[in-house]
């Protein structure tokens, strides 16, 4: 049921009192001084065994307080379907940060960004048709009170003042940087005091009057994320929330990656700079990210600049002080020391744990099973239509989808134009690889002889964007498929969610037909006393995708800069393990399991608003 919207009477002012509070430009935490040194480690990104650990070195670097987003995606995969298990069991994440010493943030959203697929909002929500995300909507405000009806009693008995480390919860997500709809706000902050949040409620926007007019609340606690000139940032909320502590909800210690780019890196020396900036401003800080963690399976998000779509690599090691094995790095030993100098003598050192264990290198050989096209057209019985159906059509939100019909082309040359590709298409002409095609190029020419040609196009999503006003876009042919002007219709698709499938499933696919050609599936086996984390390289091997022991690790792709994906050790196990590689375009000879990442050419990167 959709709470009422309470209006004013819901803010800070008319709430019971929180662990967490504010007075004179200071926090209180339980009445005395405090400083918020935060740090982001999404339960979603880390093996749930590596979870105590992530946070044993969060803590280890000196903060006292752990933020994590909540990805409404992550938990309620398929309408109607809520889970808090294994991976998804948020509460004993809570619990475990509690157990480290640790006060904890919760971000629930319902929009997140993170660079995680669709931001945090399920596919199958935005590909409603008519669905508007993130405004007053009914029917997204519906949805939203049915979510936070599974997710907010479950926060709000971890709270502070329950006997948990829950002492704040973000409202929304950076909303200024999407819209001004302050009524939605308003409507998410009164859903998540109606379901029994008491403790501190915040904003977090970017430091521009523009994102602050559209994302703030009267009588809430108002934060910035940046990564740059903190003393403009606190100069401009002083301006508008006079006698609020200058909190930075994102401090910007690295950056993500996209494919095709380079790995964007931040020196130490500059990120430690700026944290004594900030907090010689009197400021609070969480560092975004602490431990980034990894886009295990297809949840990698995407962007778009306005001109070009730029999907997020599986890594989202984000050049954080807690690299994505968990190795402390130089920034980790540089924040360290910056964060102690602020504390003084008030906090002692922890202790620093090591290294964790990483497994011998090796070369795996591989053996090749299915072929390509002749497995996918064997995984799944097809789905008919006249024209060509989207990913939201198919019920499908994410992998692979294999779209055939059967044109008759006329003699010569002609053009064949896809209309609304998201994102990305190999096309097969009678079997035959005849080109690639991105949403930016989009057509490709054809030697017609007046006979029917089976024409396939091997559709990927790669990734759905997570910021923007694109958000929520549909995958796979949103348009229709021509033959010069005229459109071609009978299909059938294969649809093929990779992410989704059992390890039996993969199984089956990787045995559905015989060997051959460049492209198809391949197993590699591996053999171990003692699992342990270890990192995987596919030289030579071109695109595509890695489960380990039936779990989906992620993509792979030569364009970089990733080059290995970070294979956590508790996908592994003693005795007999199986790698299974979905290649889409060339085989390599090989895999190789090797003792550090690799994720490419590096780029310093430091986010700046103009």
């Amino acid at each position: 049921m959709t709470p009422p919207t309470t209006g004013p009477a819901a803010s800070s002012a008319g709430r019971a009192a929180a662990t967490l509070t504010h007075a004179d430009g200071r926090f209180l935490r339980g009445g005395r001084p405090h400083r918020v040194l935060s740090g982001s480690l999404h339960y979603f990104r880390v093996h749930p065994d590596h979870w105590a650990d992530r946070l044993d070195r969060l803590a280890a670097l000196g903060l006292n307080t752990v933020d994590t987003y909540v990805p409404w995606n992550f938990h309620e995969r398929h309408p109607e379907d809520i889970r808090f298990d294994g991976w998804r069991d948020l509460p004993r994440f809570v619990q475990l940060a509690q157990r480290a010493g640790l006060d904890v943030i919760v971000r629930p959203g319902p929009y997140i960004c993170a660079e995680w697929d669709n931001g945090g909002l399920p596919a199958w929500l935005t590909g409603t048709p008519g669905m508007r995300p993130r405004t007053s909507h009914p029917p997204f405000l519906d949805a939203v009170g049915r979510w936070f009806d599974a997710l907010i009693p479950k926060v709000a008995a971890l709270q502070a003042a329950r006997g948990g480390p829950v002492v704040a919860v973000q409202i929304e997500n950076e909303y200024g940087s999407y819209g001004d709809d302050h009524r939605y706000l308003r409507w998410v902050r009164d859903a998540l005091v109606d379901r029994g949040i008491t403790e501190l409620l915040y904003t977090a926007d970017g430091p521009t009057p523009l994102m602050l007019d559209g994302g703030t609340l009267p009588g809430e606690l108002t934060a910035a994320t940046f990564g740059s000139r903190p003393a403009d940032a606190a100069a401009l909320l002083h301006t508008r929330r006079q006698g609020e502590p200058f909190f930075c909800a994102e401090f910007w210690n690295g950056w993500f990656d996209h494919w095709g780019e380079k790995h964007h890196v931040r020196s130490a020396d500059s990120a430690a700079g700026t944290v004594r900036e900030l907090l010689d401003a009197d400021g609070s800080i969480s560092l975004y990210m602490a431990h980034g963690g990894s886009n295990f399976g297809l949840w990698a998000g995407a962007n778009h600049d306005g001109e070009t779509f730029q999907p997020t690599v599986t890594s989202y090691d984000s050049d954080a002080p807690i690299a994505e094995h968990g190795a402390l790095t130089p920034k980790f030993h540089a924040l360290r020391a910056t964060l102690a100098t602020a504390l003084g003598a008030a906090a002692p050192q922890r202790p620093l744990p090591a290294d964790p264990p990483l497994l011998a290198p090796r070369t795996l050989p591989v053996s090749r099973q299915a072929a390509l096209l002749e497995a996918l057209r064997a995984t799944t019985d097809p789905v008919h239509a006249p024209s060509p159906l989207s990913f939201e059509e198919l019920g499908q939100s994410a992998g692979l989808v294999l779209y055939t019909a059967h044109p008759l082309v006329p003699p010569g040359r002609q053009e064949v134009t896809v209309t609304g590709l998201h994102d990305r298409a190999q096309i097969f002409l009678d079997g035959v690889p005849a080109a690639v095609l991105d949403r930016e190029t989009a057509s490709f020419t054809v030697e017609g002889t007046g006979e029917r040609t089976r024409l396939e196009l091997l559709v990927e999503n790669q990734g759905r964007i997570n910021y923007g006003p694109l958000l929520g876009q549909g995958k796979g042919i949103l348009g229709g498929v021509r033959v010069e002007r005229r459109l071609v219709h009978g299909w059938s698709m294969h649809r093929l969610p990779l992410d989704a499938w059992t390890s039996q499933e993969t199984a089956h696919a990787a045995s559905a037909a015989a060997p051959g050609g460049t492209a198809g599936f391949a197993h590699a086996h591996l053999e171990l006393v003692e699992p342990a984390d270890t990192f995987l390289a596919l030289p030579g091997f071109a695109k595509g995708f890695v489960w380990v022991n039936g779990t989906l690790l992620g993509r792979y792709w030569e364009v970089g800069p990733q080059r290995t994906l970070y294979v956590p050790g508790p996908l592994l196990r003693a005795g007999a393990n199986t790698l299974t590689v979905l290649e889409l375009e060339r085989f390599g000879g090989h895999l190789a399991l090797v003792d550090r990442p690799e994720l490419g050419p590096t780029e310093q990167y430091v986010e700046t608003f103009e």
